[in-house]
């Protein structure tokens, strides 16, 4: 038997159980992975909240959770080839991520780098594929000062960094507590908040671009510098100001080799993806509540074994 996150009906985490159930098996084409990490996603949550996004993805309750998973292949299909028993992959299936087991397409997951640990790859796609699709949507250059909200999230940072490798100057909004470790990456750190337009301007800062992965007011206050709608991209606030042009580019823009060049990057240690936390998954509650608290830094993820 294994243990499966389940959405029981639409709610808060006190919705998610883990119920146990017989091992999927490997049909044609397909891995079976036994999973070592899942990670967590905003989205996770707006799904089994209910309304927009759990219509966009057809989230039926009951039904399973979560998208990003990491892990071993311990059952191949037939016709699967690149790859052996054993391998460690990581990839994205959505609804069905926060599992001892999941059956995957071949064609959706890729090997994971040996210096990429379980943690980072097990929350990266999600995350990965929108800060990459995002970030390239701007066609960001040196002559470039881009405003990225919620700076220190799972998003934020790896778009941060994805943007400095543009030349660009990067000014990130963050709570204090992650001020310092902008900095460290080459990120001009900014408060959060009221007053937000009012001190990028005492800094002398002239935006030119922005990427929004926290909400409206990273939107409004961009337009409020004057940055053209059009140079505004947003993965968080859908419809926000729609009619000024601003952009919503996401994950759905990346493909699975974008996925395996940053990958590689943070394997090789020109990017830097940290853990905040790891719970145990039979702790999935408390993971979401720790997650919609926010002030993260970097991706929350939970472990298998």
């Amino acid at each position: 038997m294994a243990r499966y996150v389940r959405i029981n009906e639409f709610g808060g985490p006190e919705v998610l159980s883990i119920v146990h159930d017989e091992q999927p098996q490997a049909g044609r084409g397909k891995v079976r992975v036994r999973v070592h990490v899942a990670g967590l996603n905003p989205v996770d949550y707006k799904i089994f909240h209910g309304g927009p996004a759990a219509l966009r993805y057809e989230a039926v309750p009951p039904c399973g959770n979560g998208n990003d998973f990491s892990g071993l292949i311990d059952e191949l299909g037939d016709g699967v080839t690149g790859f052996q028993i054993g391998d460690a992959v990581f990839g994205g299936k959505r609804m069905h991520a926060q599992a001892d087991f999941l059956v995957v397409d071949a064609t959706r997951i890729l090997k994971k780098p040996a210096a990429l640990t379980f943690e980072q790859a097990g929350g990266l796609d999600i995350a990965g594929r929108a800060a990459w699709a995002s970030v390239a949507s701007l066609c960001l250059t040196a002559d470039d000062t881009v405003l990225v909200g919620a700076a220190a999230g799972g998003v934020g940072i790896l778009a941060c960094q994805l943007a400095l490798r543009t030349g660009a100057t990067v000014v990130g909004t963050a709570s204090p507590v992650n001020h310092e470790f902008l900095r460290g990456l080459g990120v001009m750190p900014i408060a959060y908040g009221d007053g937000l337009v009012d001190r990028v301007l005492a800094a002398g800062l002239t935006v030119t671009a922005a990427l929004d992965y926290n909400g409206a007011a990273t939107i409004d206050a961009a337009l409020d510098l004057g940055v053209p709608g059009t140079r505004i991209n947003t993965i968080a606030a859908r419809g926000h100001r729609s009619g000024a042009g601003v952009t919503e580019v996401g994950g759905q823009a990346a493909d699975i080799n974008d996925l395996e060049a940053l990958a590689t990057l943070i394997a090789n240690g020109e990017i830097v993806l940290p853990i905040d936390r790891v719970f145990p998954l039979d702790h999935v509650q408390d993971a979401y509540r720790y997650l919609m608290a926010g002030h993260l830094r970097g991706k929350v993820v939970l472990a298998t074994r």
